[in-house]
This record gives structure tokens, sequence and C-alpha cells, in this order.
């Protein structure tokens, strides 16, 4: 069975998980060219409670928020990879440059964000779904842009 779920079902797997009291938490990214500090903060979204949902920006979502250039890893690789990991119980994909629709059909009791760059643009539905928002540290000098940046600089 895949943890990879359409934005369908993963909003009748949530309904379900909130009627059994279950406490869901979302975080969303790209999650392009994985590293520890994606990790850690999986880790640390799935202690806060009983199911994580990864909502995952599409290829041409980030292409339309970040660059042309990116992503590096295409949409099903980067799910697969975010599925292998334990701590993640749900994926899904999305293709608008914001997570609120998806977390409108979620509806998580906690969405985990990192401080670094965090605008709020999810604030306004996940506390209107009676959610909160929790906001990690980033493991210092690791993100997917100073990897790519490193990687050029060092085949230049």
């Amino acid at each position: 069975m895949t943890k990879v779920k359409s934005r369908e079902e993963i909003s009748e797997i949530a309904s379900s998980l909130r009627k059994k009291g279950k406490v869901i938490v979302t975080t969303c990214g790209a999650f392009d060219i994985m590293h520890v500090g994606h990790l850690e903060s999986l880790q640390h979204a799935r202690n806060l409670g009983d199911v994580l949902i990864v909502c995952l920006n599409s290829d041409s979502s980030i292409k339309q928020y970040k660059s042309d250039k990116r992503p590096i890893i295409p949409e099903k690789q980067r799910a697969e990879m975010l599925s292998a990991l334990e701590c993640v119980d749900y994926v899904t994909i999305f293709n608008e440059t914001t997570p609120n629709n998806i977390l409108e059909a979620i509806r998580p009791s906690i969405h985990v964000k990192s401080k670094t760059g965090y605008k709020g643009i999810e604030k306004d539905v996940v506390e209107k779904n009676n959610g909160k928002i929790v906001l990690l540290d980033d493991v210092p000098g690791l993100s997917t842009s100073k990897i790519i940046e490193k990687i050029i600089e060092a085949y230049k």
C-alpha cells in the first residue's frame, strides 16, 4: 500500500483520523535534495502527534515560486523518498504555490514549518480549523539552495 495519496484520498483519511481523535500533524515543502535538516524536522513533526502528513509541492508549483531550474528531483521521486521514511505516514502532492487548499482539506491539529523564511501564509487556514502552527529551528548551514551552491562551486 502506497503512502502517496491524492487530495481526495488524504481528505477522507484525515476526516477518519479526526473522528478517531487522532492528532494530525502536517508539514509542507519541496523536499528537493533531501538532507539531514529535512529528516530532523520530519522526525520532530511526527513526534508532535499521531500521524504525519507531508504536503509536497509539485514540480510545477516549485517552478512558480522558486525557479525554472528547480526542482532538481522530480515530484514522484521526491514523494517516493519521503514515503520511505518511517516517520512519514502519508504524502500528498499539491500544485498550488501555497498549501492552503490542501491544508483546508486535511485540517491538521498542528502544522509544522521552519522558522527560516516563514511568511505565515498557512496561519489563517490552520487556525480557522482549530489547529496551531509550530515553528522549528533549521539545522544551521543546511538548505537545498546551499547544497546546490556548494555543488556548483565544487564543479566549476
